[in-house]
Protein backbone atom coordinates (compact mmCIF):
# COMPACT_ATOMS: atom_id res chain seq x y z
CA UNK A 1 0.00 0.00 0.00
CA UNK A 2 2.88 2.34 0.92
CA UNK A 3 4.63 1.60 -2.39
CA UNK A 4 1.40 2.34 -4.25
CA UNK A 5 1.02 5.69 -2.47
CA UNK A 6 4.60 6.61 -3.26
CA UNK A 7 4.07 5.69 -6.90
CA UNK A 8 0.89 7.80 -7.09
CA UNK A 9 2.68 10.72 -5.43
CA UNK A 10 5.60 10.50 -7.84
CA UNK A 11 3.19 10.41 -10.79
CA UNK A 12 1.32 13.46 -9.50
CA UNK A 13 4.59 15.32 -8.91
CA UNK A 14 5.78 14.45 -12.40
CA UNK A 15 2.53 15.69 -13.91
CA UNK A 16 2.79 18.94 -11.92
CA UNK A 17 6.39 19.46 -13.04
CA UNK A 18 5.44 18.90 -16.69
CA UNK A 19 2.46 21.23 -16.39
CA UNK A 20 4.65 23.91 -14.80
CA UNK A 21 7.13 23.74 -17.69
CA UNK A 22 4.37 23.86 -20.30
CA UNK A 23 2.63 26.73 -18.52
CA UNK A 24 5.86 28.73 -18.34
CA UNK A 25 6.44 28.27 -22.07
CA UNK A 26 2.88 29.32 -22.89
CA UNK A 27 3.19 32.37 -20.60
CA UNK A 28 6.29 33.54 -22.50
CA UNK A 29 4.56 33.03 -25.87
CA UNK A 30 1.57 35.09 -24.74
CA UNK A 31 3.67 37.89 -23.26
CA UNK A 32 5.62 38.28 -26.50
CA UNK A 33 2.47 38.24 -28.61
CA UNK A 34 0.80 40.85 -26.39
CA UNK A 35 3.61 43.30 -27.15
CA UNK A 36 3.67 42.47 -30.87
CA UNK A 37 -0.09 42.60 -31.36
CA UNK A 38 -0.55 45.74 -29.24
CA UNK A 39 1.86 47.67 -31.45
CA UNK A 40 0.44 46.43 -34.73
CA UNK A 41 -3.20 46.79 -33.67
CA UNK A 42 -2.55 50.52 -33.23
CA UNK A 43 -0.79 50.73 -36.57
CA UNK A 44 -3.62 48.87 -38.32
CA UNK A 45 -6.37 50.69 -36.41
CA UNK A 46 -8.15 47.40 -35.71
CA UNK A 47 -10.49 46.87 -32.74
CA UNK A 48 -10.46 43.11 -33.33
CA UNK A 49 -6.65 43.06 -33.12
CA UNK A 50 -6.79 45.24 -29.99
CA UNK A 51 -9.23 42.78 -28.43
CA UNK A 52 -6.90 39.93 -29.31
CA UNK A 53 -3.91 41.79 -27.83
CA UNK A 54 -5.86 42.38 -24.64
CA UNK A 55 -6.64 38.68 -24.61
CA UNK A 56 -2.92 37.89 -24.78
CA UNK A 57 -2.32 40.21 -21.82
CA UNK A 58 -5.12 38.62 -19.80
CA UNK A 59 -3.79 35.16 -20.61
CA UNK A 60 -0.26 36.13 -19.57
CA UNK A 61 -1.68 37.23 -16.22
CA UNK A 62 -3.83 34.09 -16.04
CA UNK A 63 -0.90 31.74 -16.61
CA UNK A 64 1.22 33.62 -14.07
CA UNK A 65 -1.56 33.35 -11.48
CA UNK A 66 -2.01 29.66 -12.24
CA UNK A 67 1.71 29.05 -11.75
CA UNK A 68 1.62 30.90 -8.42
CA UNK A 69 -1.16 28.69 -7.01
CA UNK A 70 -0.17 25.40 -8.64
CA UNK A 71 0.97 23.86 -5.34
CA UNK A 72 -1.72 25.54 -3.24
CA UNK A 73 -4.76 23.99 -1.57
CA UNK A 74 -7.81 23.18 -3.74
CA UNK A 75 -9.81 26.11 -2.36
CA UNK A 76 -7.03 28.55 -3.26
CA UNK A 77 -6.85 27.18 -6.82
CA UNK A 78 -10.63 27.39 -7.16
CA UNK A 79 -10.64 31.02 -5.98
CA UNK A 80 -7.86 31.81 -8.46
CA UNK A 81 -10.01 30.31 -11.24
CA UNK A 82 -12.96 32.40 -10.03
CA UNK A 83 -10.83 35.54 -10.23
CA UNK A 84 -9.68 34.63 -13.72
CA UNK A 85 -13.27 34.08 -14.82
CA UNK A 86 -14.17 37.51 -13.51
CA UNK A 87 -11.25 39.08 -15.37
CA UNK A 88 -12.57 37.59 -18.62
CA UNK A 89 -15.91 39.27 -17.95
CA UNK A 90 -14.21 42.62 -17.35
CA UNK A 91 -12.19 42.21 -20.51
CA UNK A 92 -15.37 41.60 -22.51
CA UNK A 93 -16.82 44.94 -21.42
CA UNK A 94 -13.56 46.74 -22.30
CA UNK A 95 -13.70 45.25 -25.79
CA UNK A 96 -17.34 46.32 -26.20
CA UNK A 97 -16.42 49.87 -25.17
CA UNK A 98 -13.58 49.96 -27.73
CA UNK A 99 -15.90 48.59 -30.42
CA UNK A 100 -18.45 51.30 -29.66
CA UNK A 101 -15.80 54.01 -30.01
CA UNK A 102 -14.58 52.52 -33.31
CA UNK A 103 -18.14 52.39 -34.64
CA UNK A 104 -18.55 56.09 -33.91
CA UNK A 105 -15.24 56.92 -35.59
CA UNK A 106 -16.16 54.68 -38.57
CA UNK A 107 -12.57 54.49 -39.89
CA UNK A 108 -11.83 51.10 -41.57
CA UNK A 109 -8.68 49.32 -40.33
CA UNK A 110 -5.81 48.22 -42.56
CA UNK A 111 -6.80 44.67 -43.58
CA UNK A 112 -3.38 43.49 -44.82
CA UNK A 113 -1.74 44.18 -41.47
CA UNK A 114 -4.72 42.64 -39.67
CA UNK A 115 -4.38 39.43 -41.65
CA UNK A 116 -0.62 39.04 -41.24
CA UNK A 117 -0.65 39.67 -37.49
CA UNK A 118 -3.71 37.44 -37.01
CA UNK A 119 -1.93 34.55 -38.77
CA UNK A 120 1.13 35.08 -36.54
CA UNK A 121 -1.11 35.12 -33.46
CA UNK A 122 -2.93 31.99 -34.63
CA UNK A 123 0.40 30.17 -34.97
CA UNK A 124 1.37 31.19 -31.42
CA UNK A 125 -1.99 30.17 -29.98
CA UNK A 126 -2.16 26.88 -31.86
CA UNK A 127 1.23 26.02 -30.38
CA UNK A 128 -0.12 26.86 -26.92
CA UNK A 129 -3.24 24.75 -27.48
CA UNK A 130 -1.14 21.73 -28.49
CA UNK A 131 1.06 22.14 -25.43
CA UNK A 132 -1.91 22.41 -23.04
CA UNK A 133 -4.19 19.80 -24.64
CA UNK A 134 -3.29 16.95 -22.29
CA UNK A 135 -4.15 19.08 -19.24
CA UNK A 136 -7.60 20.25 -20.40
CA UNK A 137 -9.55 17.93 -18.06
CA UNK A 138 -7.94 19.03 -14.78
CA UNK A 139 -9.51 21.11 -12.02
CA UNK A 140 -11.16 24.51 -12.55
CA UNK A 141 -7.78 26.21 -12.54
CA UNK A 142 -6.37 23.96 -15.29
CA UNK A 143 -9.64 24.09 -17.22
CA UNK A 144 -9.59 27.89 -17.16
CA UNK A 145 -6.15 27.86 -18.79
CA UNK A 146 -7.43 25.54 -21.51
CA UNK A 147 -10.46 27.77 -22.06
CA UNK A 148 -8.22 30.81 -22.50
CA UNK A 149 -6.00 29.11 -25.07
CA UNK A 150 -8.94 27.68 -27.01
CA UNK A 151 -10.61 31.10 -27.08
CA UNK A 152 -7.44 32.65 -28.44
CA UNK A 153 -7.23 30.27 -31.38
CA UNK A 154 -10.90 30.84 -32.23
CA UNK A 155 -10.41 34.59 -31.90
CA UNK A 156 -7.47 34.57 -34.30
CA UNK A 157 -9.52 32.81 -36.96
CA UNK A 158 -12.23 35.41 -36.46
CA UNK A 159 -9.73 38.27 -36.90
CA UNK A 160 -8.52 36.71 -40.16
CA UNK A 161 -12.17 36.56 -41.31
CA UNK A 162 -12.58 40.22 -40.29
CA UNK A 163 -9.54 41.20 -42.37
CA UNK A 164 -11.07 39.49 -45.39
CA UNK A 165 -14.39 41.20 -44.70
CA UNK A 166 -12.79 44.64 -44.46
CA UNK A 167 -10.90 44.02 -47.72
CA UNK A 168 -14.07 43.04 -49.57
CA UNK A 169 -16.40 45.67 -48.10
CA UNK A 170 -14.05 48.57 -47.37
CA UNK A 171 -16.06 49.00 -44.17
CA UNK A 172 -15.20 49.09 -40.47
CA UNK A 173 -18.13 46.80 -39.57
CA UNK A 174 -16.48 43.38 -40.08
CA UNK A 175 -13.76 44.44 -37.63
CA UNK A 176 -16.36 45.64 -35.10
CA UNK A 177 -18.51 42.54 -35.54
CA UNK A 178 -15.58 40.24 -34.76
CA UNK A 179 -14.60 42.32 -31.72
CA UNK A 180 -18.17 42.03 -30.38
CA UNK A 181 -18.21 38.29 -31.08
CA UNK A 182 -14.93 37.89 -29.18
CA UNK A 183 -16.44 39.79 -26.25
CA UNK A 184 -19.31 37.29 -26.30
CA UNK A 185 -16.83 34.43 -26.27
CA UNK A 186 -15.07 35.95 -23.26
CA UNK A 187 -18.39 36.28 -21.42
CA UNK A 188 -19.25 32.66 -22.18
CA UNK A 189 -15.95 31.44 -20.79
CA UNK A 190 -16.37 33.72 -17.77
CA UNK A 191 -19.68 32.05 -16.99
CA UNK A 192 -18.34 28.52 -17.48
CA UNK A 193 -15.15 29.03 -15.44
CA UNK A 194 -16.93 30.83 -12.58
CA UNK A 195 -19.67 28.19 -12.39
CA UNK A 196 -17.12 25.37 -12.16
CA UNK A 197 -14.97 27.22 -9.62
CA UNK A 198 -18.02 27.99 -7.45
CA UNK A 199 -19.05 24.34 -7.66
CA UNK A 200 -15.61 23.23 -6.47
CA UNK A 201 -15.68 25.72 -3.60
CA UNK A 202 -19.16 24.53 -2.60
CA UNK A 203 -18.06 20.89 -2.61
CA UNK A 204 -15.05 21.73 -0.43
CA UNK A 205 -17.35 23.28 2.18
CA UNK A 206 -19.41 20.10 2.53
CA UNK A 207 -18.21 18.09 5.57
CA UNK A 208 -16.75 14.72 4.64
Amino acid sequence: MGACCRSCSETAEGMTARYRRVLTAVLVINAIMFVVESIWSLIAGSTALQADALDFLADTFTYGLTLSVLDSAPDVRARAALFKGGSLGAMAFLVLAAATWRAIAAVPPEPETMGVIAVLALTANFTSVLLLYRFRDGDANMASVWQCSRNDAIGNLAVIAAAIGVTVSGSVWPDIAVAVAMAGLFLGSCRKICRRALGELESLEIPG
